[in-house]
């Protein structure tokens, strides 16, 4: 799991990209797998989206984070804290796997 929390909406083919995991605001994200920091980017609320691409063409996706550690480019280990859990109401990460361009439900990675 990207972050210790339970999944409080879960993935729903052609209805949602990915699942969303409560979490406490502040709380460490990791990365689900090695891989390589692809991309950071803000949303239309310019709230921060990460993306890290990992062998196989799979990409994991994390928003609702703030307190970002890494930079594009950056080589991460599974396990290692990537961001932060951003303050909402509520606080939740959101967590996306996509295998090259078509969302997949991620608990399939996560078991």
């Amino acid at each position: 799991m990207p972050v210790d929390g339970r999944i409080v909406r879960a993935f729903e083919k052609g209805k949602t990209d990915g699942i969303d995991i409560s979490a406490a605001a502040g709380s460490p994200v990791r990365a689900a797998a090695d891989g390589t920091v692809a991309a950071i980017t803000r949303d239309t609320d310019q709230v921060p989206i990460l993306v890290i691409k990992h062998s196989g063409n799979i990409l994991t996706v994390y928003a609702g984070i703030d307190a970002i550690t890494v930079k594009k480019g950056d080589r991460v280990t599974r396990g290692q804290t990537i961001a932060k859990v951003r303050a909402a109401d509520p606080a939740f990460l959101h967590f996306q796997v996509r295998e090259g361009t078509m969302s997949v439900d991620p608990v399939d990675y996560l078991n």
